[in-house]
């Protein structure tokens, strides 16, 4: 897995998990989703990913998103 695929499965997991629990337990946890859409768009504008950086740290393989 690349880093690329590695920070769109990770944002993918928490706006589900975000979504589930908006849902079942507080509608403030939809925030979480605002987050998460602001910072993919922050990423896309200025290519600094903060998962990217942690991901990266980890040993997961620049893909060719992040080099």
């Amino acid at each position: 897995m690349t880093l690329d695929r590695a920070v769109m499965m990770f944002a993918g997991l928490i706006v589900l998990v975000s979504l589930a629990l908006g849902f079942y337990v507080s509608p403030w946890w939809y925030l979480l989703n605002a987050f998460v859409g602001l910072n993919l768009m922050q990423a896309s504008v200025t290519g600094f990913c903060p998962a990217a950086t942690i991901f990266g740290k980890l040993g997961i393989k620049a893909g060719c998103a992040f080099k």
